[in-house]
Order: structure tokens, then sequence, then C-alpha cells
């Protein structure tokens, strides 16, 4: 599903959005009940619908049926933000950078991991090379969460993992989700 929405007016001045802003973008637009409730939601997957985002970044509301989630992943260069509009999501992260390239697999040290769970009106920003998993752990309730990402989005990588062990498994460009 891909269709463009209005959101909150974004944020001013034309130089690029920062972490700071675009937390405030996702968590005003996750306050927008009539937004919120124009998704349409899938029993069977997630949907997604693009919207207008502040100084040109990269912005979608994202349905999550119960126990759906993203999977280990990283946002390359951009920064991001995103807020639980609905339900409640769980977000797993690693406190490490992982290398730009070169690798498949990647032995991760003790004490990289953090959770952190994102109920309604709960939002958090990251900055560039973050790695993690968000889901819903919901096992009856749709979620709801707005993202953003500036710049926009050049490339997804996957992961999976096992125990310690990061493996590489999938690069995505944006002609692969859009």
């Amino acid at each position: 599903m891909s269709r463009t929405q209005h959101a909150p007016a974004p944020v001013s001045g034309s130089s690029a959005p920062t972490e700071a802003e675009l937390l405030d973008f996702v968590r005003r637009t996750a306050a927008d009940a009539a937004l919120v409730l124009s998704l349409p939601l899938d029993p069977e997957g997630r949907t997604w619908v693009r919207l207008d985002g502040p100084g040109g970044c990269e912005a979608w509301l994202i349905g999550w049926p119960p126990g759906t989630g993203t999977g280990w992943h990283d946002h390359a260069e951009s920064l991001g933000a995103f807020a639980t509009a609905r339900g409640r999501l769980r977000e797993n992260s690693l406190a490490v950078r992982l290398p730009a390239g070169g690798w498949k697999n990647l032995e991760l040290a003790e004490g990289v991991d953090r959770s952190r769970e994102l109920p309604a009106g709960r939002g958090r920003a990251f900055g560039r090379h973050h790695v993690h998993e968000v889901f819903n752990e919901s096992a009856s309730e749709h979620a709801v969460s707005v993202h953003a990402y500036y710049p926009p989005l050049p490339l997804i990588r996957r992961f999976s993992r096992t125990g310690a062990v990061l493996r590489l498994e999938q690069v995505e460009r944006p002609e692969d989700w859009q």
C-alpha cells in the first residue's frame, strides 16, 4: 500500500531536520487521531502510508498487526525517529556501530543489547547507523506508529541474529519498498 497523506505542519526553516525535530514531528503526527484512524489495517500484514515529512525527510504511518515486526535492520546514513500512535511497540537495539561493509558475520560483544517499550504517545530518535528491530508483541491488538528519516533512506540492511552472531542477509533499496 502506498499513498501520500498530509501530516501536521512541518518543521520550519530550510535546513536539514535534526533528530529532535524528527522526534517532534513523529510525536505530533502520532497525536493526529483522524490521520491514525485513516490507516487501513490488515489482520495479516503491516500496512503503510507515506506522509509529507519536514525538511525533505521520508515519513511513514505504519500499521502493525498482532505479533508482527521488522526483524533486525539499520537505516544506513539516515537519522530517524518513530512514535507509537496506538497500541504498544517494543524496540530491541544494539549499542554498537557496525562496519559499513565488507562483512557477512559479526560477533557482538556482551552488553550491547538494549530494549525499550513504547506505548502510545512515546517515541524515540536515533542517529546514523542505528541497528534495531521493532515489533508488536500483542497477541490481539494492532499498533500504529509514525516514522521519519533524514536524509530519505538510501538503503536498509537486513540482518539475522543467532546468539551473539549478527549476519548480513539482504540490502534493500528504495525501489524495493515503495
